[in-house]
């Protein structure tokens, strides 16, 4: 039965390269992080409303990569990316969003620490307070009950440290 794990937290906390490295270790599909994409295409800043059509286009992936997956499914961010970016910049979250956080669930929640240095890009805005971003995470799984389990370590450790946690939590995984 295919395992759904999703990998999030701030900015610039390895999720992207973390999501790939799993995907290839389990020999799996993954999600790409579509914000990267949309943004990177726009011809102007990004305006709240992008957002909403980020997130949606995010959760079609995810759909789509489901067909594609045997064991697991490794999802580079999801709606919660979206809920807390958006009250950040905007003050307020898509009800949509609201309602979809709700209702997608995955079989493992993998947060990644804010232990990894700053590296600069231009789509990313918050180099200085990953510490207070990585809590509003906890405080949004913490509010809706989910059991998440932190990624932390530089290099090959943290990809080992991710493995443990799914090896741990699918007491049966095949490599």
């Amino acid at each position: 039965m295919l395992k759904k794990i999703l990998i999030t937290g701030p900015e610039s906390t390895g999720k992207s390269q973390l999501t790939q490295a799993l995907a290839r270790y389990y020999h799996s599909v993954y999600v790409k992080e579509y914000a990267r994409e949309y943004i990177a295409a726009l011809d102007r800043d990004y305006m709240e409303s992008d957002l909403l059509i980020m997130a949606q286009k995010q959760i079609e992936l995810e759909k789509q990569q489901t067909l594609e997956a045997d064991d697991f499914l490794f999802c580079d961010t999801a709606l919660t990316v979206y809920e807390i970016w958006s009250r950040e910049k905007y003050g307020r979250t898509h009800p949509w969003i609201k309602q979809e956080i709700g209702r997608i669930t995955y079989d493992l929640y993998l947060l990644c620490d804010v232990d990894l240095p700053w590296v600069e890009d231009p789509q990313r805005e918050n180099p200085y307070d990953r510490d207070r971003l990585l809590s509003l995470y906890q405080q949004s799984f913490n509010e809706r009950n989910i059991e998440y389990f932190m990624v932390r370590g530089k290099g090959d450790s943290r990809l080992k440290n991710a493995i443990e946690i799914i090896e741990s939590k699918f007491k049966n995984v095949n490599t």
